[in-house]
């Protein structure tokens, strides 16, 4: 391997790392991320640490304040079109894997929706389990373009605190859903998948504004 794929392919590691970490709320919102600290503590130098730090900027996981880079924030408005943006592609990730799922990818899909149900009590489980539900509708979706604009948005929703999963009824009413969607993808029925797929963002939305309370400037802050 050259000196510049080996870079390439550490710059990589370390900013999976980091991703995971806000992700799993290791690292706060508003907490500041000190490069020398970060390459000392996955054991390499300053230089891959720099370019998953300036990649993690760009895609707005770290924002630039008074003393370097932290963990973004996001505010509200920024919440709600965060959700606006997530209702409309997973609703056409929905259609088109009522188009273009293979059998087996249903299988897969029935295969997660009863894991989902089966986890009911361990918030984190379902969280887990909901992302690779929602990961194999992407696939079976077979469009790369769309896969590709998914995975950024993902990137956004690390940002956020906790899981929706903490809520009362949520995880039941996520069960009823999920059942929704994959019967609609099954039966081959774009329009039913998409309108099933928009309505459990939508309740998603609703389940993670009842987990937040806002400053007067409209931040996002974790209850």
């Amino acid at each position: 391997m050259s000196s510049g794929s080996r870079k390439t392919s550490r710059a990589q590691w370390v900013y999976d790392a980091l991703r995971a970490a806000i992700g799993e709320g290791r690292f706060r919102s508003g907490e500041r991320i000190l490069e020398e600290e970060v390459a000392r503590s996955l054991g390499v130098s300053r230089t891959p640490v720099r370019a998953a730090l300036s990649r993690l900027q760009s895609q707005g996981l770290l924002e630039l304040a008074p003393g370097g880079l932290v963990v973004a924030r996001l505010s509200r408005p920024q919440v709600l079109e965060l959700y606006a943006m997530r209702e409309i592609l997973e609703g056409s990730a929905a259609r088109f894997a009522a188009q273009h799922a293979s059998p087996s990818e249903i299988a897969s899909l029935y295969t997660l929706a009863d894991a989902f149900s089966r986890s009911m009590g361990d918030p984190d489980r379902l969280a887990r389990i909901n992302r690779e539900f929602h990961g194999a509708i992407y696939e079976a979706a077979h469009n790369r373009y769309l896969l590709r604009t998914l995975s950024e948005l993902q990137d956004a929703l690390t940002l956020l605190p906790g899981t929706t999963f903490t809520v009362n009824g949520r995880p039941e009413a996520s069960v009823m859903e999920h059942g929704s969607i994959v019967a609609a993808i099954e039966g081959r029925d774009p329009d039913a998948a998409e309108r099933a797929a928009r309505h459990h963002i939508r309740k998603a939305q609703e389940a993670r504004l009842e987990m937040m309370i806002f400053s007067p400037g409209g931040v996002a802050i974790d209850e």
